[in-house]
Formats: C-alpha cells, structure tokens, sequence
C-alpha cells in the first residue's frame, strides 16, 4: 500500500466560539480533506470522555448477552431497528457490485434512531422512522442516547462547517434535515471466546459500501479493520486518541456533484490464523448516521455544474435513495443505480 493519512482537523472554533478567522480556517481544512480523502479526523468536538465510555460500556454489555438473547430484538429489515445478526446482511449489495445475495458481512449490530414520535407536528414517512426497541440491559438506553445527543449535535456541527467549505448560504444542507432520518448503528466484530471459523474469499466483517446520507460520526476502537479506497488502494484507518471519523455520504456527493465524493470503506478484522483456522481481534464500532429528510429532494446545487463538471447525477428524494440502499444491504435486492461508486470498487485493487 502506498502512504496514505486521514488528515486531522480541530473543529473547536465551530464548537467553543472561535473567531471568524479561526473558524475559516477550519473550513479550508475540511474542504481539502473532503476533496482529496473523503475522510476527516476531527478533535475538539466537544464530546466528553464519559459519554464515550458510557457508549462502549453500552456496546460490551449488550453483544456480551448470548445470541438467542440478542435475538429477542430482531426487527423487520425494512425498519432498520433492533439487532442485526452476523451474516444477515452483504453492504456491498447496497452499491450493486456482487451478484451472489447470499448475505455474508461477519458483524452484528444494533440499531436506535429517530422516530416518528420526536417530530409529532411532521406528516413523515413511516418507514424511516420507526419507534425505537430497547434491550433489557441495565442503562443501555441511558447511555446511548447520550451518545446518540452529542452525535447528533456533532453531525449538525459539520454541516455548516459543510457550508462554509463550499462557500454555500446558510441553510443549504441544514434545510434538508428539519427532522433528518438518523440512525445510530453499534457494530461489533467478534467470536465468542474459544471459537474458531473456517477461513474462504468470502469471510469479510463488513462489504465494500459507501455511506447513505449527508454526514456519518464513527466512533472506533482503535483496533485495525476499517479500510478506506483511496488512489485504487485499500488503507487501513484507525483514530487517534480521542478523535472522531467523519466521512461523506452519498447525498453530499449529489449536492457538489462528485466534487466532494462519498467515501467507500470496509472493515477486515484482524485474525490471527493457524493451519487455515482463524480467530478474530474483537472490534467494536458505532456509526451515527446524518441522511436528511426522507421526503427532501437531493440533486447537485447550481454552483457545482458548469462545462468541466457536467451533471452526474439526477435528482432523487432522500427516501429513495436511502430506500434503494436498504433494500441491497439488509433485504438482497442488488441496488441497480449506484453505478458511479461500484465502478469505484470494481477498479479497486483487492
């Protein structure tokens, strides 16, 4: 692999009053990575130690519980709640570029987020926002939504951070997230202790994808897995001490019409593998999802089309897209308009 580094910006003027100054140099920091990485690292968040302790607490106590247990909160795929099991799902099904369905990605994971009862005054699209399941684990729902409160003032942060970098009013892309689908997903990457599994081309934690929406917070462990495709090459990325990945969504490349572009990444958990037989490097990880409203139309703004950038994109409503994703990842049904970023991944050296 050639050297590769997720640049590191401080984002404490946007959070703690910075000056005007300050704040545009932030700005520039955010758009260079976004056009050349997709991927930032950000500090001065303002998230404090014991909101990330409280969620990876959260995280341990919950895949800690056997999988008969976990799977008392299983949920229809199409609600996008609840308990994912390993195997349910293949993310790179979301992107069109496997033709076996055969569902495959080696993680679980948990899934919260907004529900249609926290925007009573809103006419919503049900589907997107489905009423949330809580497992019976003493203060699980304390602490995430703890988490899941910072995350999203975070998430909301980078958005005008987003506009100042592209030098857009105000309100652009904070008008299309009034009452934005958000998902929270705790992801976690593990055996149960003492066991083993047959190793084949097919064993992945998590499918080559690109995220959905405008904007994803990820908080990890700094064990190895995540990779990012950057120049046709897979890199490894892990966070720095108490940093924050950001990376694009789907529909910010629709708005700067792939001049900011959507990050694919995957996750390969280390294993340790003796005579064929492998055990993996337990990995957790917990993904705030920022995609919008679902009935808001996405395309790309004016200021991001001219003769060296001729439109790429259509206009879709954020339910569709976000729908036609959904329905390759969790449901198998191969997403057949998400070309431009499978090409990016059929080109990838592997």
């Amino acid at each position: 692999m050639s050297e590769f580094h997720v640049p590191v910006v401080d984002i404490s003027p946007y959070v703690a009053g910075g000056t005007a100054a300050e704040r545009a140099t932030v700005a520039a920091a955010v758009d260079a990575a976004c056009r050349e990485v997709g991927f930032i690292q950000i500090t001065g968040h303002g998230i404090a130690p014991a909101a990330a302790a409280g969620l990876a607490g959260a995280i341990d106590d919950f895949f800690a519980l056997p999988l008969e247990t976990k799977k008392r909160w299983l949920r229809p795929a199409a609600e996008n709640r609840g308990y994912t099991a390993p195997k349910s799902e293949t993310l790179a099904l979301s992107l069109g570029v496997q033709s076996e369905t055969r569902m495959k990605d080696f993680f679980e994971a948990f899934n919260v987020g907004s529900a249609a009862s926290d925007y009573p005054e809103a006419a919503l699209l049900a589907e997107h926002y489905a009423e949330n399941t809580w497992p019976e684990v003493d203060g699980f729902r304390d602490r995430v939504d703890a988490w899941r409160t910072e995350a999203g003032r975070v998430a909301r942060t980078m958005v005008g951070i987003f506009e100042d970098a592209l030098e857009l009013a105000p309100g652009t892309i904070a008008g299309l997230a009034r009452h934005p689908i958000e998902v929270l997903r705790m992801n976690n990457y593990a055996l149960p202790d003492g066991t083993t599994v047959e190793l084949d081309e097919d064993f992945i934690g998590m499918g080559e994808h690109t995220d959905y929406g405008i904007v994803t917070i990820l908080w990890a462990d700094r064990a190895k897995g995540l990779q990012v495709l950057h120049g046709g090459e897979w890199h490894d990325v892990s966070p720095a001490d108490g940093a924050l990945l950001i990376n694009l969504g789907d529909l910010t490349t629709r708005l700067t019409n792939e001049q900011w572009l959507s990050t694919l990444h995957r996750v390969k958990p280390p294993i340790h593998v003796v005579d064929g037989i492998g055990t993996i490097q337990r990995r957790r990880s917990a993904a705030y999802f920022f995609d919008g409203d679902a009935e808001a139309t996405v395309g790309p703004l004016p200021g991001f089309i001219d003769e060296r950038h001729p439109r790429v994109y259509r206009d879709v409503t954020v339910d569709e897209h976000i729908h036609a994703k959904l329905r390759g990842s969790r449901a198998g049904v191969v997403n057949t308009d998400a070309a431009r970023e499978a090409d990016r991944v059929l080109n990838a050296a592997r």
